[in-house]
């Protein structure tokens, strides 16, 4: 009987240690598929902020075609004009050609008519004015030959000061005529040349954007890779913990049946007279977890009281339009017409173009920056709002908006106020 409830109590311990060391292998396991899947995560939260950053600069670049668009619109606008102009300027220099050629026609004849009138005279054996009153005839023939003489002096003086004129207009068309063709011709080469150039750039930017897109996929292919490890991971812990979940009942099942069998021994004992000397057993289970830390970032603010009150009144437009050359921040404003109206709005003076801007008050470091600060670009600006965003007059397309201050390179950060 003692035999047979000693071989009893080793099969009873021996489930109880199975049991155990299972338990530490499920526990083991899990712990293991969790600190893999927190690795993953870790990793999947790092492509992120790649997929962030990258689409982020691919905004930037996007905004940079638009204004490059924007520009280009107008370079081939002003191309087409200046090719309308040409047209209008070509069909008067037809008609300036024209009357060219009536002039040059005009000297020749009036070149022409006076040899004819000197040689008439040197034919006559140049007979003076004075010969001819003295052969007059009467007193009423000598007042007739005076005023013939007095309209062939006229006539010679007309004549003299009509090739005179007909000559120096003829050379003023001529130089008219040379002056326009040369400035419509570098006005039209100067304009393509920049349009060439604005193509070219454009092209650049259309291909570095695509550039961002290949990154961007790829890095997008993989976060889908993590996310399906991190789901297969998930899946496999909730299944091993069920399978755990389950171990626990067995084993709990069996203790309460090991309890069972030896309370009835022990009866049984107490029955015969034999005493049993009782042992007791308890079982302890590990368990895992994980944790977890977060931050938060905060951006300090601050700044002098003058800068908070330019970077909140430039916001009040937010939403407003975008157009080229102006300077409203209501009806419409460009990048550095949008800067210059809310300085001056707010009593400041400073220089009205983007390249101006860059030289204006004192250069802080971009890490320095406070709000009313201005953010220079190439070929953009805007104001500085704190929390590493900037609002400024965008594109045509947006408007005036926040964007992030570092959406491109940064060549200069200034402070007025």
């Amino acid at each position: 009987m003692k035999k047979k409830a000693a071989r009893m109590a080793c099969i009873g311990m021996a489930c109880l240690i199975l049991c155990s060391l299972s338990g530490k292998v499920y526990a083991s396991t899990i712990s293991e598929i969790k600190k893999q899947q927190e690795e993953d995560k870790k990793k999947l939260n790092s492509v992120q902020g790649q997929i962030s950053g990258l689409e982020g600069e691919q905004s930037g670049i996007g905004e940079e075609i638009e204004e490059i668009d924007a520009e280009l619109v107008q370079i081939i606008a002003s191309v087409d004009l200046i090719k309308e102009e040409i047209v209008e300027k070509e069909g008067q220099i037809e008609e300036t050609e024209a009357e060219y050629e009536v002039a040059k026609q005009q000297e020749e004849e009036q070149y022409e008519t006076m040899k004819i009138r000197i040689k008439f005279m040197y034919e006559q054996g140049d007979i003076s004015y004075v010969q001819l009153f003295m052969s007059s005839e009467s007193f009423a023939d000598m007042l007739n030959k005076a005023d013939y003489v007095e309209q062939l002096y006229a006539y010679d003086r007309k004549m003299l000061e009509e090739y005179q004129a007909a000559k120096e207009y003829a050379q003023q068309v001529w130089d008219k005529l040379e002056e326009e063709k040369s400035e419509l011709v570098a006005s039209q080469h100067e304009l393509e040349e920049e349009q060439a150039y604005m193509e070219e750039l454009l092209e650049e930017k259309k291909q570095e954007y695509e550039n961002y897109s290949v990154q961007i996929a790829r890095a997008k292919q993989e976060a889908a890779a993590y996310r399906t490890r991190i789901k297969q991971q998930t899946a496999q812990i909730k299944k091993l913990e069920e399978e755990e979940r389950k171990r626990r009942e067995e084993e709990e099942r069996r203790r309460k049946e090991e309890e069972e069998r030896r309370r009835r021994e022990a009866e049984a004992a107490s029955a015969s007279g034999e005493s049993y000397a009782s042992s007791s057993e308890s079982g302890s289970s590990g368990s895992s977890g994980s944790s977890s830390s977060g931050g938060s970032v905060s951006v300090p603010s601050g700044g002098s009281a003058a800068g908070q009150a330019i970077a909140s009144y430039a916001c009040q437009f937010i939403g407003n339009p975008y157009v080229a050359g102006g300077t409203s921040l209501t009806n419409g404003a460009d990048c550095s017409g949008f800067v210059w109206r809310v300085f001056k709005d707010k009593g400041y003076t400073v220089p009205r173009t983007s390249w101006e801007l860059r030289n204006v008050g004192t250069e802080v470091s971009y890490s320095n920056a406070q709000p009313g600060d201005v953010v220079c670009y190439a070929g953009h600006v805007g104001i500085y709002i704190g929390n590493g965003n900037i609002v400024h007059a965008s594109t045509p397309k947006s408007g005036i908006k926040i964007t992030t201050a570092t959406y491109k390179p940064i060549l200069s950060v200034r402070r007025v106020a």
